[in-house]
């Protein structure tokens, strides 16, 4: 018994495309990245506004350390994206007689359901 291929016409490409399934897994994995862009981006706005703040603050603070974290909450009071931390978490020391802030915090986003995710924040200033 001969089995016969069917012809493939030359003069017509072979199809090519999306399957349902593998359109449903690009959406997928896009609806997942927009999530965590959309859940990640105001965390990393506030540890970059932080870092900023502290850097100001060791910079024209004061000499003392009440005076640093005072010059601190008020740059947080007219930042309105510093939640996380406020200037009793500051860490402040003196290295070769410049002022030097630093912090260190967790922040844990709820993604979906009970999945969660951490980002551990760190800065010094400069």
């Amino acid at each position: 018994m001969i089995l016969h291929r069917p012809r493939r016409n030359p003069s017509r490409p072979a199809q090519g495309g999306f399957t349902l399934v593998g359109l449903v897994a690009w959406a997928l994995l896009i609806a997942i990245g927009l999530l965590l862009m959309l859940r990640v981006v105001p965390t990393v706005n506030e540890y970059y506004t932080a870092k900023r703040a502290i850097t100001k603050a060791a910079q024209s603070g004061g000499a003392t350390v009440a005076e640093v974290r005072a010059a601190f909450d008020r740059t947080r009071q007219i930042e309105y994206s510093i939640t996380s931390i406020t200037g009793k978490d500051l860490v402040i020391t003196k290295q070769n007689d410049k002022v030097v802030v630093s912090f260190a915090y967790e922040k844990e986003i709820e993604l979906f359901g009970p999945v969660y995710l951490l980002i551990k924040y760190a800065a010094t200033s400069e």
